[in-house]
């Protein structure tokens, strides 16, 4: 059974890989996938090339780590709000998300998962986890709590949060991919967030549901 690490070395591991990961970013978006070297991430960052092949195997995993690493945050930015409001809870996850998109360098390393992709097997194989950033893991919970307390029926909430952050990356981040100068305001951004919440409101809120089903012995 391997020993457990002490605080000491967590907190060296974590720094370590705090370093790796800028350096891998850096370097991943000045030279690109192919011509970025483990062992220039690992002189970049000061670490021994063991110390990186420790934490990041190869290249592959050094390179989604980094892309989900970008949408990475405190939880307490993303805690999930109270259920018993559906839209207000809807918006404050959807303003996080639209903040994250907007983040600098978010654009950049997806553009280069896009580009990179095609061309290298090991990147095609990768699944890119996005699930896992604490954003769509709150969004996740909050569905759940608002079935728990009787406000709302998302019977997948898998399903309903790419609804919801679908909605909202169509507007606020794709453009950005081709047009490099698109924005929004603070304004527009919110009104962006608000509008796809009531459209989830109005597919799974519990009073929409309720208003669909048709009374005990009744047709619908």
């Amino acid at each position: 059974m391997p020993r457990e690490l002490s605080a000491y070395h967590r907190q060296v591991a974590a720094a370590n890989r705090s370093a790796i990961l800028e350096a891998a970013t850096t370097l991943f978006l000045e030279s690109g996938y192919d011509r970025t070297s483990l062992a220039r991430v690992a002189e970049n960052a000061g670490v021994s090339k063991a110390t990186l092949f420790k934490q990041f195997p190869t290249k592959a995993e050094l390179f989604e780590s980094t892309v989900l690493s970008a949408g990475d945050a405190p939880n307490s930015e993303f805690a999930v709000p109270p259920p018993g409001d559906f839209h207000a809870g809807l918006v404050a996850l959807g303003i996080a998300y639209a903040e994250l998109l907007t983040r600098p360098r978010m654009a950049d390393l997806i553009r280069a998962v896009i580009a990179e992709s095609p061309k290298f097997p090991e990147l095609r194989e990768r699944t890119f986890d996005f699930g896992t950033l604490p954003v769509l893991a709150a969004l996740g919970r909050y569905f759940r709590a608002e079935n728990a307390a009787g406000t709302a029926e998302v019977d997948d909430p898998d399903v309903a949060a790419a609804q919801f952050l679908g909605m909202i990356a169509t507007v606020v981040f794709w453009p950005r991919l081709v047009h490099g100068n698109w924005s929004l305001s603070e304004d527009e951004t919110r009104r962006v967030v608000e509008d796809a919440a009531r459209t989830i409101v109005a597919r799974y809120g519990a009073i929409a549901i309720s208003a669909t089903k048709p009374p005990p012995g009744g047709r619908a």
